[in-house]
């Protein structure tokens, strides 16, 4: 049971880099349309995917590593 949490964090941590990155591909894809509407509604678009799946990263990272001290810390 206690190995839960930690697969969980690492299974989310491992879909928000997978959207970092299709954002980033997103991101790349969107300098070689043709259309400016449809550049800038596709650009914004991956920009959010990438703010949103790096800050989610982030969080799970941070979260993970105060876990490991809180365990880690000797009992006083």
């Amino acid at each position: 049971m206690k190995y839960t949490w930690w697969i969980l964090q690492l299974l989310l941590l491992l879909v928000s880099i997978f959207f970092l990155v299709f954002g980033l591909d997103l991101l790349a894809a969107a300098y070689r349309l043709e259309d400016p509407f449809t550049f800038i509604m596709t650009f914004f678009a991956a920009s959010f995917v990438v703010l949103i799946s790096a800050a989610l990263a982030v969080t799970f990272v941070i979260k993970m590593i105060r876990v490991y001290r809180r365990i880690r810390a000797p009992r006083v």
